[in-house]
């Protein structure tokens, strides 16, 4: 199988893409493909002393930058690292495309060019969600594409990522919740509660282990393996806790250095404090995968420096090894077969 990596998406491109991409070479039985600008991944493959057999390039001399618009970046730059990368999957010489590019046009690109799976109205971005103490993570969706939904797309979420648990987070039987203001199912507004009776009722025929609805505050002890939400309310949650990751984090840090008492403590407790820093640090858990659409797609952190590359594109590969897609597809054949054609 072939790894297609977008080498020139993301603040630290193509320098930190390549030495994360040559990190887990060793690790995988997969090739990589760079797609970018020749000159620079080549040079930055020599500097990373990269193994020429694991590594080809598809040349690439346009790139989408982060301030494009995502229509117009996707329509007009042809020749960009992001649409080539898209189009080598979309016509099956590539089984996974892995970018670090401006969101919005991968989402839109991952649409218009590989296209969304029949039966599927709005693809999802999935996300990681850290659970504190545990060293593991909850899959939140949809974390940012679609801010306005329907009670349907939310269904479509929960079968699309009780299957991506499954299959690459490796969950046995996901629990799947539905982020509301309370448990009981009355709670919230009309399309919340629609959402919960149209969950709940098909769960049985889907598979789906749904245990209701659930409340922000137990999304980080890790009340479900599968968050289900609209894309506004799962961006908010999602910067909210990275927020306060990141407060918290400088008030240990501030506290830790008042004094010389307060410095022996950190010393004593450097190592567990190392350990809760990493439970909040997004290049530990991978990419996002972009769900709904024919193609095994994976947007990581813009940010992304060669851990987080390294880390994402290893835990991507299940993806495509276990063909995510294709169940996908098979389960909204499914759905289709329930409800027939829904207005979207």
């Amino acid at each position: 199988m072939r790894i297609i990596l977008d080498g020139m998406g993301g603040d630290h491109a193509p320098d930190e893409i390549i030495k994360g991409a040559v990190d887990v070479a060793d690790l995988i039985d997969h090739e990589i493909v760079v797609v970018g600008d020749e000159k620079q991944i080549e040079k930055a493959l020599e500097d990373a002393g990269a193994d020429a057999k694991k590594f080809s390039i598809i040349h690439a001399p346009d790139v989408i930058e982060n301030t494009d618009t995502p229509v117009k970046a996707i329509r007009q730059k042809k020749n960009s690292s992001m649409v080539i990368g898209l189009e080598t999957v979309r016509d099956g010489a590539g089984d996974l495309f892995i970018s670090a590019g401006n969101s919005g046009a991968l989402m839109t690109g991952a649409t218009l060019i590989t296209g969304k799976i029949n039966g599927i109205y709005r693809p999802a971005l999935g996300s990681t969600y850290p659970i504190l103490g545990m060293g593991k993570a909850s899959l939140l969706l949809d974390a940012g594409a679609n801010a306005e939904c329907k009670p349907h797309n939310l269904l479509q979420f929960a079968v699309m990522g009780s299957i991506y648990a499954k299959d690459v987070i490796g969950k046995v039987n996901p629990t799947i919740g539905l982020v509301n203001m309370g448990t009981e199912p009355g709670k919230g507004s009309t399309f919340l509660k629609e959402a919960y009776k149209l969950i709940e009722s098909n769960s049985e025929e889907l598979g789906l282990n749904f245990i209701g609805n659930v409340e922000a505050r137990d999304l980080p002890i890790g009340i479900c393996d599968v968050i289900v939400c609209d894309g506004l309310v799962g961006n908010v949650v999602i910067k909210m806790t990275e927020g306060m990751a990141l407060s918290i984090s400088h008030l240990m840090r501030r506290k830790f250095s008042e004094g010389v008492v307060a410095k022996a403590g950190a010393a004593l407790l450097y190592g567990k404090l190392a350990e809760i820093k990493k439970a909040f640090d997004y290049t530990e858990y991978g990419g996002a995968p972009v769900l709904g659409v024919k193609g095994a797609v994976v947007k990581m952190h813009g940010s992304s420096d060669a851990t987080a590359v390294r880390n994402s594109i290893a835990k991507a590969v299940p993806f495509m090894e276990n063909r995510v897609v294709n169940t996908i597809e098979k389960s909204m054949k499914k759905i289709s077969e329930i409800f027939g054609d829904v207005e979207e």
